[in-house]
């Protein structure tokens, strides 16, 4: 019986673990990220922006108030990447 107990305290530890790695990988993964204004493509842009509210919805690429989320850095190494909206 106690080698049972054992096994089965070893696999709810590993479970528990996992999910802390787990947890600590995606609050890094979300530090990570900005905004990247205009380089967005017609469809593909991640949030809400002039006028609609919902992802997706971008009439045309590249407008200046449409953004994607990009790692940190990212942005600025892009033609017409942006972290703050154009007009």
């Amino acid at each position: 019986m106690n080698r049972k107990n054992a096994i089965l305290g070893a696999a709810i530890g590993s479970l528990f673990a996992l999910h802390s790695l787990g947890l600590a990988q995606a609050a890094d993964d979300a530090g990570a990220k900005e905004k990247c204004y205009g380089v967005a493509k017609a469809g593909k842009n991640d949030c809400a922006a002039n006028g609609h509210s919902c992802a997706g919805q971008a009439k045309s690429d590249g407008n200046g108030k449409e953004w994607v989320h990009l790692p940190k850095g990212a942005c600025e190494k892009i033609v017409g990447g942006s972290t703050q909206p154009k007009a």
